[in-house]
């Protein structure tokens, strides 16, 4: 099962400004829809990766359990 998320595309002059709704700071734009949207992509990706560095870094010396988990 997946969870959908929301894109909001948005025309600012001759560019399109996209992002997801549910996940503040994955934010991007582009000439056109399309690379708008392979652009919101990447900046997902690269959002989640960060996150995921940052929390790695945060669990350095702590007992815990990583387990993959899906929407």
């Amino acid at each position: 099962m997946t969870t959908p998320l929301t894109a909001i595309f948005l025309k600012d002059g001759d560019w399109w400004v996209g992002y997801l709704a549910e996940l503040p700071g994955a934010n991007t734009q582009g000439a056109t829809l399309d690379e708008a949207r392979d652009n919101l992509r990447e900046a997902v990706t690269m959002v989640l990766e960060a996150n995921r560095e940052l929390a790695e870094r945060e669990l350095i010396g702590v007992d815990f359990i990583r387990e993959a988990f899906e929407l």
